[in-house]
């Protein structure tokens, strides 16, 4: 399946969603005030979700003054890669982290935490945007910046859902309080599937073309090892509407939690990489 229609299925299943949660907490009322929140969702997440992450993470621009060194290994990559150079951000956070975001190539951003830039070596943050590079190249992006827009209105609806519950909403009229609970509490695990369903294998993959464009598939994986070990110990503020998004998952799951876990594991990802080496 291509990324349109990637993108396609994914805005669809989670209008779907939007469209559900609507007709169980408001009967046809509700459905078509949900149907015109989804095409404001749908609209604003295709131009403007790149902003909203970012916004999230109050992720700020630099610029090549700032860190002459970061900037130089992305027009190089960028370069190799065939790619035009994106913006830079950085996320004020200690927990080692990077993601891309953006509708496409020529809008793309790189964003870097501030703890990735004192953990990692030259070669092994050159491995780490060289994989955000190809999630660019290979059109990822606004896949995973729909997903984690969407998925994140989906995640409050519920949890407004709830609440509501609580306080004894949903008794009145058509309204069925049960049918409603069971969605509140689907509604946020249906997301993250959808989620998961898009981001692992293209982990894999860019994990596979950013060791290429780098040049050394060693650097990506201590990089991984590296990210992965800190963030166990530092666990990063972040939603896991966006999780999905960065290089490594920026808190554990446990438990059921593990279950819905956007990242294939690691170990496989270093695995993986460790052969590139072997056979060339």
């Amino acid at each position: 399946m291509n990324n349109v229609l990637k993108t396609t299925f994914l805005l669809g299943a989670l209008t779907g969603l939007l469209l559900m949660f609507g007709q169980i907490f408001g009967g046809r009322a509700g459905m078509i005030i949900a149907f015109g929140f989804a095409v404001v969702m749908n609209f604003g997440s295709y131009w403007f979700s790149d902003r909203i992450v970012l916004a999230m993470y109050r992720a700020k621009p630099i610029d090549e003054s700032d860190d002459p060194e970061l900037f130089s290994i992305v027009r190089n990559l960028a370069s190799r890669a065939g790619l035009p150079m994106p913006r830079v951000y950085r996320i004020p956070q200690p927990t080692p982290n990077a993601f891309a975001t953006g509708r496409n190539p020529e809008n793309a951003v790189v964003a870097v935490t501030d703890g990735i830039r004192s953990l990692l070596t030259t070669e092994e943050l050159s491995g780490v945007i060289a994989h955000e590079l190809a999630h660019i190249g290979h059109r990822d992006i606004l896949i995973s910046s729909i997903a984690a827009t969407l998925a994140g209105a989906i995640m409050i609806l519920a949890s407004m859902a709830r609440w509501a519950l609580i306080f004894g909403g949903g008794r009145d009229g058509d309204n069925n309080p049960f049918g409603a609970l069971l969605m509140a509490i689907l509604a946020p695990i249906a997301a993250i599937i959808i989620q998961m369903a898009v981001s692992r294998s293209r982990e894999y993959q860019a994990d596979k073309t950013g060791a290429r464009i780098a040049g050394n598939p060693d650097s990506l994986a201590s990089a991984l090892e590296k990210l992965t070990m800190a963030s166990k110990r530092v666990p990063m503020t972040a939603s896991p509407a966006t999780s999905h998004m960065f290089i490594v998952k920026p808190f554990s799951g446990k438990g059921v939690l593990s279950l819905f876990s956007t990242h294939p594991p690691v170990e496989k990802r270093v695995e993986r990489l460790r052969a590139m080496r072997r056979t060339g």
